[in-house]
C-alpha cells in the first residue's frame, strides 16, 4: 500500500452557473478530489442557495463578492473544517470576494486550505493599480500566516511567473499579467518568502503542457497559445508532500483547466 492521497484542485469556474452546464459535476464525481478550490463563483448567496451548496457529495464554503455577477471564491470539501475565514482583512478586496480559508486544526498540525483570486489589471490602468494594491496587501498576510501555520493556496493569481508559463512571452511584457512588477512579486514570494510552487517542484521544465488559461480570442485553445496563471502555492514542509499533478483539459468547463495535485497526507 503506498501513502494515503490528499488530492486537491483548483479551478476558476468563469461562473459556477455556467461550468455547471458544461460538464462540471459529472467530473467531479469522477475525478473525486478531496478538496476543490473555486474562484470567479460569480454569484451570491440566493444564487447558491439550494442548488450549489453541495457538488458531487462536497460540501461549499464561499466568500461572495458584494458586486452580482463577479469574483468571488470557495473551497468544496469532504472534511469538516474547523474553521471557516472569508476575507483577509483589506476591506477593498474583502468587498470582491478575493479570498476563502478553511482550516483544519488538530493539536497535533495546523493546517490551512485558501482559495484565492487575485485581480486582473488587464481591463484598464485603474484595475492594473488595483492589483498591485493587492500584491503589497497580500504579500505580509502570507508570510504572517507562515509564521503560523502550514497552508496551501490555490488560485488564479493571474501572473505568468517565467517566460515558459506562457506561449507569447515576447509579445506580452508589457502586459497585465506578465509585467515585471508581477512577475517580481512572485519571485520574492518563492525566494525571500520561502513558499514553493508545487507544479514548478514536480514540473520544473515543462512549458506547453502547463497553460491553465486561454483567450476567447484567435483559437487560442485550439493552438494552445496559453498562460499559466492557476497555482498551488505552499508551505516547504507542504510542498514535500507533493506527489502527482495533473491538469485535466478532456472537456472544457471555463476558459481555465482544473489543476490537481495529490499530497502524501490526509487531513
Amino acid at each position: 500500500m503506498g501513502d494515503p492521497l490528499f488530492k486537491l484542485t483548483s479551478l476558476n469556474l468563469n461562473g459556477i452557473r455556467s461550468a455547471s452546464t458544461k460538464g462540471l459535476e459529472p467530473w467531479l464525481a469522477t475525478h473525486r478530489p478531496d478538496c476543490i478550490c473555486v474562484q470567479e463563483v460569480k454569484a451570491q448567496a440566493p444564487d447558491v442557495a439550494g442548488r450549489f451548496e453541495q457538488l458531487a457529495g462536497l460540501q461549499g464554503h464561499f466568500h461572495f463578492a458584494e458586486k452580482k455577477g463577479y469574483s468571488g471564491t470557495g473551497i468544496y470539501t469532504r472534511h469538516e473544517p474547523s474553521e471557516v475565514i472569508t476575507g483577509f482583512g483589506v476591506p477593498e478586496f474583502d468587498a470582491e470576494g478575493r479570498y476563502t480559508e478553511l482550516r483544519f486544526d488538530t493539536p497535533a498540525r495546523k493546517f490551512s486550505l485558501i482559495s484565492a483570486y487575485f485581480p486582473s489589471g488587464s481591463s484598464g490602468p485603474e484595475r492594473q493599480e488595483a492589483k498591485f494594491r493587492f500584491l503589497d496587501a497580500f504579500y505580509p498576510h502570507l508570510m504572517a500566516l507562515k509564521g503560523e501555520r502550514e497552508f496551501i493556496l490555490c488560485g488564479d493569481v493571474n501572473i505568468a511567473h517565467q517566460e515558459k508559463d506562457l506561449k507569447n512571452w515576447k509579445g506580452n511584457l508589457k502586459n497585465s499579467g506578465f509585467l515585471p512588477e508581477e512577475r517580481a512579486w512572485m519571485t520574492r514570494l518563492l525566494n525571500e518568502g520561502g513558499l514553493v510552487d508545487v507544479y514548478r517542484h514536480l514540473q520544473p521544465d515543462t512549458t506547453d503542457a502547463c497553460y491553465t488559461w486561454w483567450s476567447n480570442r484567435g483559437q487560442a485553445y485550439a493552438k494552445n497559445v496559453g498562460w499559466r496563471l492557476d497555482y498551488h502555492l505552499a508551505t516547504p514542509a507542504t510542498a514535500e508532500h507533493a506527489r502527482t499533478e495533473a491538469i485535466y483539459k478532456g472537456e472544457k468547463f471555463s476558459d481555465h483547466a482544473p489543476i490537481t495535485i495529490e499530497y502524501g497526507f490526509v487531513l
